[in-house]
């Protein structure tokens, strides 16, 4: 199993839009946040269900993996001793904005 770690950005990524949804239901934050996790959780298991990114950044190396009920994708990079979580984002707003993050 794969330590999972979650850069600054995409922490701060979730943490905007699960208090956004708050505002408009409250409840769905959470659900967001918990979605998250479950996702998290796929992510440890041996053969995790990520895609390849299409484009430049799959090329280099991101995958994702999308959330159910939310418009996000959790991008990630394997890596030999860990799984980087590079961005939650947004599947149909500023595309491709993290992929400076590939170097981290």
């Amino acid at each position: 199993m794969l330590n999972i770690r979650v850069l600054a950005p995409a922490a701060r990524e979730l943490e905007e839009a699960a208090a956004w949804y708050e505002t408009q239901q409250i409840g769905l934050g959470a659900g967001l946040l918990d979605e998250f996790e479950r996702v998290v959780d796929l992510l440890s298991e041996d053969s995790p269900p990520l895609v390849p990114v299409p484009g430049r950044a799959g090329k280099l190396g991101a995958k994702r993996i999308l959330l159910h009920r939310f418009p996000f994708s959790v991008v990630a990079l394997i890596r030999t001793d860990e799984i980087v979580i590079l961005a939650v984002a947004h599947q149909s707003r500023r595309p491709g904005y993290w992929m400076e993050r590939l170097g981290s």
